[in-house]
């Protein structure tokens, strides 16, 4: 059975989708790279979901680091070995494209490394977002790059900026 529930985040609505057994996907319903249909909720509860959304809560209030849930991410092999290395990249820390790539075996395959993590069903979870440029700058976040900025600075790896009163 596939459960669909809508969990209102400091950054919008996430769409979660579950088995019984695994979490399959978390997406931003309002996003550039948003769920391709979007889903009813089904009246079902599902103890997978209630467990997400209770990591994700700890999350957003900064008591959770680590997420610890059972995942089911399908794609190429290429891609769930990309979606694997990501789990590898430690709260409050980045890596650049270039050196991701590397990590994941191949730093020719740059483009693609990008490609499967704009194609990551798991967003948050499999922190995506802590992957930049080589430069710093902030690039290729499919939950829209301002999503990216937050929780970067949420996580502590970018600075809060507060914008000075010139007058």
């Amino acid at each position: 059975m596939q459960y669909v529930k809508h969990y209102t985040s400091p950054l919008g609505i996430l769409e979660i989708i579950s088995t019984d057994s695994y979490v399959t996907h978390v997406l931003f319903r309002d996003a550039q790279k948003k769920p391709s249909r979007q889903l009813e909720e089904t009246p079902e509860n599902s103890v997978i979901i209630d467990e997400c959304i209770r990591q994700f809560d700890a999350y957003f209030a900064g008591n959770l680091k680590d997420f610890d849930l059972p995942l089911l991410a399908q794609g190429t092999d290429f891609q769930r070995n990309v979606w694997e290395c990501l789990k590898t990249i430690p709260f409050g820390k980045t890596i650049s494209y270039l050196e991701f790539s590397r990590r994941v075996g191949n730093e020719k395959a740059i483009r693609a490394v990008g490609t499967a993590n704009g194609n990551n069903p798991l967003t948050i979870i499999l922190p995506c977002h802590r992957v930049i440029g080589s430069d710093g700058s902030l690039v290729g976040y499919g939950g829209d790059l301002w999503r990216k900025e937050w929780l970067l600075q949420h996580e502590g790896s970018l600075p809060k900026i507060k914008q000075l009163n010139l007058f």
